[in-house]
């Protein structure tokens, strides 16, 4: 008969590990940052977006109103600091809009 092995691990503890282990911490804040954007910017900067992606803890934006990409170059450092918040660590060091 197989016995059973008590385990008092908590769920949240089981991810932590399998996160770590498979070496995807990364990508996942980066899924998290990408996801926050329409929240942090708000619905009417999120409708011009067309699309985002990070590369070497860089932000592309791409937006489709000049206007706007030269607005949001300007409040350029308060958007890395709001999004790195957001998601709860230091995921992105710049933005860059496209």
């Amino acid at each position: 008969m197989a016995r059973r092995i008590s385990n008092n691990q908590t769920i949240k503890e089981v991810i932590e590990e399998l996160i770590a282990a498979y070496h995807i911490g990364d990508k996942l804040n980066q899924a998290r940052v990408i996801g926050l954007w329409d929240q942090v910017v708000g619905k009417m900067i999120a409708r011009e977006t067309t699309h985002l992606y990070i590369k070497n803890r860089i932000l592309y934006v791409k937006l489709n109103s000049p206007a706007l990409r030269q607005e949001l170059g300007y409040a350029r450092t308060k958007l890395v600091k709001s999004l790195n918040k957001a998601a709860g660590s230091e995921v992105i060091s710049d933005i860059a809009f496209v």
